[in-house]
């Protein structure tokens, strides 16, 4: 296990923001992360996981060790003939993961095709897109403390799954390391094909009759078309969340805006599209130091000109002032500032 000193991060975060870590550190199985763990050297230092690097936000160097997550592996350990129980070592890459999965006739996942990052990421922020979240197919997780390397499995419940939200991220964040992800798929059909997105371009495809891979293949062609590729325009994807108002402010605001893009949800709130709120603000290609709002999504902020972790953060917090100013809608990060 090699620790190296003073990492130049720019590879393993997806904006490609240039900071330095005091220590880094690949490790490949738990073992790797528990002889780090009692390592004296190390033991007091601060901690810092990664996978992907495609939900985080560098604005400074890390004064500590970075862990960079590669812990693989991938297999069927139960299955029946309507389902079966999959494990994923949490650096297995995501979008490979699902696409595992297909191959293996296994269904529940393919609405999640080509989302950037690790497995080990996916229940962290309940990853989710086109109707599907990890919560409806994530059975459970192994962690280890971060302190003493003990191991402890987290069931669904657990988890305290919410909209981009879990355990990981509200009152466990930062105290563990995640090594390996459990999902129970169905072996049955059972696609999810809800979204009006992808029943379109699937009519662009001349198919009637979706597979689970046909359903990956439209998702893949909507993301690329709306998404900028990580190695040619650094971004983490979605860089806010979609709020969540109440009844009250929702009809206020459609009054105004007759064509304001809302979702209902059981508690009489709605869910509003926080890329659409942005674009009224005639925000989209909007750039502040080399950071831009993407000139075709403008949920997502991209490093456009060598911008550093704080030129994004600012233009996030001018997003941010500019939607509450018009709307009365605060928006929220959805990537991990550092």
């Amino acid at each position: 296990m090699l620790i190296e000193h003073n990492k130049n991060l720019k590879p393993y975060n997806t904006f490609n923001i240039s900071v330095h870590c005091n220590y880094f550190c690949k490790i490949t199985s738990e073992e790797d992360f528990i002889s780090l763990i009692i390592n004296e050297n190390y033991k007091n230092s601060n901690k810092l996981i990664i996978g992907g690097g495609s939900n985080v936000l560098f604005t400074k160097d890390f004064n500590g060790i970075v862990i960079h997550n590669q812990i693989k592996g991938i297999n069927i350990i139960e299955e029946n003939e309507n389902f079966a129980i999959v494990q994923a070592g949490a650096g297995e890459n995501w979008h490979e993961f699902v696409l595992w999965t297909i191959e293996k006739g296994l269904y529940g996942l393919e609405n999640l095709s080509l989302i950037p990052g690790c497995v080990g990421a996916s229940p962290m922020q309940n990853i989710g897109a086109y109707g599907v979240e990890i919560k409806d197919y994530f059975l459970s997780l192994d962690a280890l403390n971060l302190l003493n390397g003990n191991k402890s499995t987290f069931t669904n419940a657990q988890c305290k799954f919410g909209y981009r939200e879990s355990i990981f991220k509200k009152e466990e964040k930062n105290k563990y390391l995640i090594s390996n992800v459990r999902f129970k798929l169905n072996k049955q059909v059972q696609l999810n094909t809800t979204y009006g997105a992808i029943n379109d371009e699937l009519k662009l495809m001349g198919i009637t009759t979706p597979t689970a891979k046909d359903v990956s293949n439209a998702v893949i062609k909507i993301r690329q078309s709306k998404l900028p590729n990580p190695k040619e325009l650094g971004n983490a994807g979605s860089f806010f969340k979609n709020p969540e108002v109440s009844g009250e402010l929702h009809d206020k605001i459609l009054k105004e805006y007759p064509k304001l893009v809302a979702y209902p949800l059981n508690n009489n709130n709605y869910k509003l599209a926080a890329g659409w709120l942005i674009e009224q603000c005639d925000l989209k290609g909007y750039e502040l130091n080399g950071a831009a709002v993407h000139v075709k999504q403008a949920l997502v902020l991209v490093n456009k000109n060598n911008s550093t972790g704080k030129d994004v953060l600012n233009l996030s917090d001018y997003v941010i002032q500019k939607v509450f100013n018009k709307f009365g809608v605060n928006l929220e990060r959805e990537v991990n500032i550092i």
